[in-house]
């Protein structure tokens, strides 16, 4: 029992496709491995900057409470001021 000259081209013509398909696949695979890990770069930077405003945000808050009270000042001061200019 052994395979015609047709069973063998078509096992030939088979064999080539699964290995095409088989290379295809890895390039894909490989492809999409570098792509997840442009894409975690990515999403690392994009964290850093984000924690990098979340302290910058703190850093005002805590700096914006002061700089209230030196404007509430600084204004109590222009109106005594300019309320004694005024005699």
């Amino acid at each position: 029992m052994g395979l015609t000259t047709v069973e063998m081209v078509i096992l030939i013509i088979l064999v080539v496709f699964l290995a095409l398909a088989l290379i295809l696949s890895v390039a894909t695979l490989v492809l999409i491995i570098k792509l997840v890990k442009s894409v975690k770069r990515i999403v690392a930077k994009a964290e850093d900057v984000v924690d990098s405003v979340e302290v910058a945000t703190d850093v005002l808050k805590n700096v914006s409470g002061p700089l209230a009270t030196l404007r509430v000042l600084k204004n109590i001061v222009s109106i005594v001021q300019n309320g004694q200019k005024k005699k």
